[in-house]
Parts: structure tokens; sequence; C-alpha cells
């Protein structure tokens, strides 16, 4: 398995640097950047250059412990709690099921449709008439 793995990432290693070599105007593109970047440079193997990476899940995620723990916060809370609360907040606010599948790279929207446990409204879920009226 660890092998498929490795396969996948020199295959995406290279498709990143054919778009690096054929657009070089994607440094300066938002699209292109890492929003958690790394506060090191590595130096990457393959080429001998130094690069900064995106910041480590597992980084992320002992700044989130520590600091639920001095709230003294008995849930666990993970990087990843992060990206339930923006699906779940763009269900509250309206946003359709596919959308939310696509935003989070869901291939199947059985997996989006996890989010919809928040929505458990009963009557209240369906606005009134004479509300959108006034």
């Amino acid at each position: 398995m660890a092998d498929v793995s490795t396969k996948h990432r020199m295959l995406l290693d290279n498709v990143r640097e054919k778009c690096r070599l054929k657009h070089f105007s994607i440094r300066t593109e938002w699209e292109w950047q890492y929003v958690f970047p790394s506060s090191r440079l590595s130096v990457d193997p393959r080429t001998n250059i130094k690069r900064r990476h995106h910041l480590d899940e597992n980084a992320v995620n002992r700044v989130f412990a520590k600091a639920t723990e001095r709230v003294k916060f008995t849930k666990r809370v993970t990087s990843h709690s992060l990206r339930h609360r923006f699906a779940t907040h763009l269900l509250e606010s309206g946003t359709d099921i596919r959308t939310i599948q696509e935003l989070l790279d869901h291939t199947d929207v059985d997996m989006a449709m996890i989010y919809t446990h928040v929505l458990n409204k009963g009557g209240r879920g369906v606005p009134s008439l004479l509300d959108q009226l006034g």
C-alpha cells in the first residue's frame, strides 16, 4: 500500500512541477498559496531546492488541543472540526447539499449528507410565506 501512495505522491509532484514551469504566474495566484504556511523551509530531496510547505496538520491539532485544554473544553477538537463546522454553517445558511459536496471534495453526496443531522428543526424548518412578506 505504501508503494501506491509513493507513486501517487511522485505523480502529483510531477504534475505540480510541470504546472510550475508552464504557468510561472502561479507563484502569485491565491489558489496556489498555502493558507497555513509552515514557519520553516525544507529542502526538496529530488531537486535540492529550499521551499516552504504547508503547516503540518498535526501541528495545527496540537495548537487546538492546547487551546481546548486551556479553556477546559471537554469535547475533542481537531482541525477537522473546522471542516465540519464550515459544512454545518453552510447548511444552516441555506447552501444546497451539492454545493457543499463540491466544496468539501466529497465524491459521494452521502458523505455530505452527514451534516444534515444538525437541521432537525421539525416544523420550524419550513419558513412561513407570511414571514417572507414582511
